[in-house]
């Protein structure tokens, strides 16, 4: 752990300043000054390095052993491209930082248990961005299944659907990229939150579409299945040209559904329905049986929810462990859950 006080703003080094990087941890830690400081980045192009440097006021290095050379940095984020997350998390772990990885944590299991070992040997702190366990139609949605309001959870469906054309760097497997890393290292690390401690019997189906212009997939069908556990469906597709509520939750009791912006719920207390026992004589009608139920219905608004949110939800609770020496939130171990699931789905349809 670090040896500053509980008071100390947590000083940053950002290695590599491009989407996840610039783009979300530098506004994040510029929103938290009594939490953290960015006192230096690395990022091989010069150009942006500079633009750090004049926005920040913080040092800048074309070179990340450099960076990791840097006495006045407690803690590194790794926001490179997918596949270097891996070699500069072990690397910045020792040289003594803590690290915080973007995702994908790793692209495989062998790269994310070195990780791991290597934050184990040099006791220091080793965690995922994985800010989706902060957005608010996540917690609202374990909030309200964990309430009992919609009875056991049958199946949870999620579906991150799109009709999009990608050509970058993340539509290639040298790089790690693909809909999987893309999109699954969130939507499947939420399931296996929802899902429990069981081990999953996973099935997944993947497609490479003419939408993509690399080798990666960009269609992604999940099964998470385990004996008396919920089952879970997951979907990341970019070939969806009539996308879906986000979330579908069905239980006993009720059911949820919406988005990241507005959710919805109704449910019916078990206890206010009058006793149907079954019976194997014809309904007096020929019908079939039917009844109104005495629907509750709730809503949540999250349309004030901003996108950065997440990810200060997720700094404050790093702070909290780098210097109130509270256990981290995001253990390496529960993102290394993550990473064999996706690993299996690419040994089950590769593409």
């Amino acid at each position: 752990m670090s040896d500053k006080t509980h008071t100390d703003p947590v000083r940053v080094g950002i290695a590599g300043l491009g989407r996840s990087g610039w783009g979300i941890h530098v506004p994040v830690l510029e929103s938290m000054p009594d939490e953290y400081r960015v006192m230096a980045v690395h990022d091989p192009n010069e150009a942006r390095t500079d633009e750090a440097q004049v926005r920040l006021g913080c040092r800048g290095y074309q070179a990340f052993s450099d960076l990791l050379a840097d006495d006045g940095i407690d803690l590194v984020v790794v926001a490179g491209p997918s596949h270097l997350h891996a070699e500069a998390a072990i690397a910045a772990l020792r040289a003594g930082k803590h690290v915080l990885v973007e995702k994908p944590f790793a692209t495989d299991l062998d790269s994310t248990d070195r990780m791991i070992a290597a934050a184990q040997e040099t006791g220091r702190v080793l965690t995922g961005s994985q800010n989706y366990r902060y957005v608010a139609d996540f917690l609202t949605i374990r909030e309200v299944i964990a309430s009992g309001k919609l009875g056991r959870i049958i199946q949870i469906r999620i579906a991150w659907h799109w009709f999009r054309r990608r050509w970058d760097w993340q539509t290639l497997k040298a790089f790690g990229g693909g809909t999987l890393n893309n999109d699954g290292s969130h939507a499947i690390d939420q399931a296996l939150l929802l899902f429990g401690d069981a081990t999953p019997e996973v099935y997944c189906q993947m497609e490479r579409t003419p939408l993509s212009s690399g080798d990666a997939e960009d269609h992604v069908k999940v099964l998470l299945h385990a004996p008396g556990a919920t089952t879970i469906d997951l979907e990341f597709s970019n070939a969806c040209a009539y996308p879906q509520d986000m979330w579908l939750v069905m239980g006993t009791s009720g059911g949820l559904a919406g988005t990241h912006t507005a959710l919805r719920w109704r449910y019916v207390d078990p206890r206010l329905l009058p006793p149907r026992p079954v019976s194997a004589e014809p309904t007096p009608d020929r019908s079939y049986n039917r009844e109104e139920l005495p629907w509750i219905e709730e809503t949540a608004d999250l349309s004030k929810e901003r996108h950065t949110d997440s990810n200060k939800r997720l700094y404050h609770d790093l702070y909290a462990t780098l210097r109130a020496h509270q256990p981290p939130a995001i253990t390496a171990e529960s993102v290394r859950r993550q990473i064999a699931v996706l690993q299996q789905c690419r040994e089950l349809s590769p593409v």
